[in-house]
């Protein structure tokens, strides 16, 4: 009887086959394995850092009741506002646990290698030119056009641009915006908020870069405080104004404050014109306060717009700051500068 030759069994091949499967389904898990630590990582990062914005802000609003404080008690104390008080001297960057140790209480709690630093400043926005003083009821006010004209001839720029300036604020007053029609030749201009949104009436951004150390938008119409604005803007609300005599009050005013309009009346003489109320004062309404708040490897910066009516403060706006390396180098100071540019 014969029989049929026996065909050997692939039992090599099916090895092969099953170990290639192996290595297959262990790469599949591995990559599987690895993309949820990935999202894992992912998101305690992601909740690491909203969890130090949420504590930077919670920080910074602390420092903001601290600034009403000093503001308060100043007004408790005088109706001057000039350089030489308390709410003019910026806090220098200082680590948070110095203040939690000064607490007895907490001082099993103070971890003595919080990376936590806290600086900030409190500004006079009334020592800048305010940009709203020049339309009132619709109207562009000649004396304060003049002023603004002279302010950008000190500056070096055209004084077609403070023309430019008061003409944009007028049309986008909401009054006015009647005026454009369906024109597109007239289209009006979106009212700015801030020194930094003059491009919004066709300014370029090298001028309203150059412009905004000197000049603010508060809220209504203010004067400008004879004991806190600089040179430049002095020289151009001053009826008869110049750098000189700009120079003169502020070296009189370094060696002692202006209590009143006609101490800088009798100090200017009478061939330098009536100084106006309703332009100067040595008082102040309107400030800044700009806090920096740097946690580990996050850099939180915001100011706050406050206004003081006699030992009352309101809170009319808050704007995140951006931060840099140059910038947080150089302190709150000059992220406020930064902002306004």
């Amino acid at each position: 009887m014969n029989r049929p030759p026996h065909t050997p069994t692939p039992r090599r091949g099916q090895r092969g086959a099953a170990l290639l499967m192996a290595m297959i389904i262990v790469s599949l898990v591995a990559t599987l394995a690895v993309g949820m630590v990935w999202q894992q990582w992912q998101a305690v990062q992601v909740e690491a850092a909203e969890r130090s914005q949420a504590q930077a802000r919670w920080i910074l609003n602390g420092a903001l009741d601290w600034a009403r404080l000093i503001l308060r008690e100043d007004a408790r104390s005088g109706k001057v506002d000039h350089l030489g008080e308390p709410w003019a001297v910026p806090l220098a960057p200082a680590r948070l646990s110095s203040f939690l140790a000064a607490d007895r209480n907490n001082n099993s709690e103070v971890d003595a290698g919080l990376d936590a630093f806290l600086s900030g400043s409190i500004r006079d926005a009334q020592a800048r030119y305010n940009l709203r003083n020049l339309v009132q009821q619709g109207q562009i006010q000649a004396a304060e056009l003049q002023s603004l004209q002279r302010l950008c001839e000190i500056l070096g720029l055209a004084p077609a641009v403070a023309g430019q300036i008061a003409e944009g604020l007028r049309r986008a007053q909401p009054g006015n915006q009647a005026e454009a029609g369906n024109s597109t030749s007239q289209r009006v201009p979106l009212p700015p908020n801030d020194v930094g949104q003059l491009t919004w009436l066709g300014l370029d951004a090298a001028t309203v870069e150059r412009l905004a150390p000197h000049v603010a938008l508060l809220p209504e119409r203010t004067p400008v405080n004879l004991n806190t604005a600089g040179r430049e803007v002095l020289a151009a609300v001053l009826p008869k104004g110049d750098l000189g005599s700009a120079q003169r009050l502020i070296a009189s005013r370094q060696r002692q404050h202006f209590e009143s309009l006609e101490k800088a009346q009798s100090l200017l003489g009478e061939d330098a014109g009536t100084l106006d109320a309703q332009r100067l004062d040595v008082r102040t309404r309107y400030f800044e306060v700009v806090g920096l708040m740097q946690l580990e490897q996050l850099s939180v910066a915001q100011m706050t717009l406050l206004e003081r009516r006699d030992r009352e403060l309101r809170v009319l706006g808050v704007r995140r700051l951006p931060v840099d390396g140059d910038t947080l180098a150089a302190g709150p100071g000059q992220i406020a500068r930064s902002l306004q540019q």
